[in-house]
Parts: C-alpha cells; structure tokens; sequence
C-alpha cells in the first residue's frame, strides 16, 4: 500500500492533503450527524470556509445531504467512509513513522519512501521524486538561490525536475562547495547546471580543484569571479544535499592512503560538506573545501537532505547529530528501518 500512496503522491502531489480533508470531514459527520457546518468546524478545528467547500463538493459526489436539521451521510457515503477507513489507516501509519523518525534524529521533518536502494534491486528514483516534491512544497515565491551539493543521489533528483518548479519563481542553482575530486558526472557544478536546465532556470559554477594549500585557497577567494559565486553561495536561502559513508567517500575523493587510515582509526562513518564524523557525531577529520560548512545551514530557511539504503543508516544517523533542527530528510525504508531499530 506504501508504494501506492507514493505513485498517487508523484502523479497528483495534492490530492493526499484533500483526501485527507474529505476522509475527516466524513468522519465528523458521521460521528455527529445531523451537524451543522459552524459546528462541524469548531469540532475539526478547522476553518468553516473550508468545511463549506468540501461539503458542497461532498454533496455534488452524492455522498452527504443536507437539511434543515444539518449534514447526514447518504448511504454512499457511509459506504465510502468504510472502504476509505483501511486505505486511509494505512495513510496514517506511514506518516507516523514519518513522525516518529524525525523526532529521534531531532529534526523537524521526514519523507520515507518504500524500498531499500542499498539493495541489488534497489532505485534512487523514488527518493529523487519525493525530494523534488519537497522541494517544491519549500520553495517560496519569488527568487530563490538553492545551493546544491553533488553525489549520485542529488543527480538523480536533478533528472528528475520540470520547469513546473519554476512556475511564478526566479530560480538561481549555484554549487555548495568546490570540486571534490570525482566524476564529472556527479560533481556540483553538474548536478547544479542539470537542475537549472530542467527547470529552465539559471546556474552559476564553481571552478575550484580539490586538494590545494592554504596559501593557494586565500589566493583564490581574491578572484573577483570566485569571489562574486562565493557571495551568492553565502545568500543562499535553500540548500539540498545528500549524506555518504565515510569510507566510500575516501574513495571517490582518491585521498591518500595513511588518511583513509585514520579515518578507519577514528571509526568514521559518514561524510557531509567535506566533514567525516564518526557513529556519535563528532567530527573527525575535515578537508579544506571552499564553499557552505554545516555550521553555515542554521541560517538557511530551508535544508533538504536525501539520502537512503540500510548501508547509509549509520551515516545518516551520524550526521543528523550535526544537522540544523529545520532539515528535511527525505529518506527510503532501508535507512528508516536502520534509525528506527536501533
């Protein structure tokens, strides 16, 4: 049923919300009826006018009727009410454990779509579609700059996006960080540029190697054109990024031999924002990246994290340890299982 609920929520985003409202406005009925709209509002503890508009459409379908003495179920409608009830428990329950895994990692929301993408028949797909739908619930009117990290997983959601989000938005997509060191494919600066064109919206990029010393970084923040992407990196509102295992991570960014040693020493688990940090949260080794730090996402509006599969569960609950309290994980079954379980 799980996976139902997610193709419902891919084809028409809206139509969970009004299902819920209808499904609860029969229930009040139901169990009061005859009831009046004012009443029937106050008892929801919602407003009338939209006790009203529900109704009135409710009637259209059949389903109530009204009269003097106030609202009544039809027969229908007490037939649909009671085919509604399962399907709309199970609804229930899926957003429960939603709740349930955002108030042990201490953030304020959770998306878990079904599946594990650890697994061998595993997809990235679904938590691509669910974190563009987050994205799109996010993102105010108006201009926006959404600083985007890369990965495989924010690729993937790239692909994935339409030019329905910038539908009444000015969209500008500019990279987190500087380069770290892997394929092109999955860089920042591609998965940015990917998003933009999707949306048919602009990016900027970040040309920045990884690897360099100290004394070659502070020649580059001189650069007037690093200097000017850096600045719309800082005043970005939004930020989307994904979560990796530490060691996968070592690998990908080619580093030495004695630091992936000291990163197995150190027992580190997972990697964000060029910080590894083992199974409780503390930081253990960093890599000197130009761009967003963790510290920096407590001043943005909106954090999305996506990130999934049992081998990332450890990682993930790492580094929710570091994440601001407004990040929205938008997750799989394989990790949710993972965190919940322990």
């Amino acid at each position: 049923m799980q996976m139902d609920w997610q193709w419902i929520e891919a084809v028409m985003p809206q139509m969970t919300d009004q299902l819920t409202t209808r499904f609860r406005i029969l229930q009040g009925i139901s169990a009061q009826q005859p009831i009046g709209r004012r009443t029937l509002a106050d008892h929801l503890v919602v407003s009338e006018r939209t006790v009203r508009t529900v109704t009135t459409a409710l009637e259209g379908l059949g389903l109530i009727q009204m009269s003097t003495q106030g609202m009544q179920l039809t027969p229908a409608g007490r037939q649909a009410l009671r085919g509604l009830t399962p399907v709309m428990d199970d609804f229930a329950g899926r957003q429960q454990r939603e709740r349930r895994l955002a108030q042990r990692l201490g953030i304020e929301h959770c998306t878990i779509v079904p599946g594990d993408s650890s697994a061998a028949t595993g997809s990235l797909s679904g938590m691509a579609k669910a974190g563009a739908k987050v994205l799109a619930e996010r993102l105010p009117v108006g201009k926006s700059t959404i600083a985007v990290m890369g990965g495989h997983t924010l690729a993937t959601l790239g692909q994935v996006l339409t030019p329905t989000l910038a539908m009444n938005r000015q969209l500008l997509f500019v990279p987190a960080r500087g380069g770290v060191g892997e394929s092109p494919a999955i860089q920042a600066n591609t998965v940015c540029a990917q998003m933009a064109q999707h949306t048919n919206s602009t990016f900027r990029q970040l040309y920045i190697p990884e690897q360099l010393t100290t004394a070659t970084y502070q020649q580059l923040f001189a650069e007037p054109s690093i200097h000017e992407v850096l600045q719309l990196i800082d005043r970005s509102s939004v930020v989307v990024h994904g979560i990796g295992q530490a060691l996968d991570m070592a690998e990908r960014r080619k580093m030495a031999p004695h630091a992936v040693a000291d990163l197995t020493a150190a027992h580190a688990v997972g990697e964000a924002f060029g910080y590894f940090f083992d199974d409780e949260g503390h930081v253990v080794s960093k890599i000197p990246r130009i761009g967003l730090e963790i510290d920096d996402l407590a001043k943005k509006p909106v954090v999305i994290a996506v990130a999934g599969g049992s081998e990332k569960g450890a990682a993930i609950a790492a580094y929710m340890q570091l994440a601001p309290s407004q990040t929205w994980l938008v997750t799989d079954d394989g990790a949710a299982d993972f965190v919940l379980k322990r």
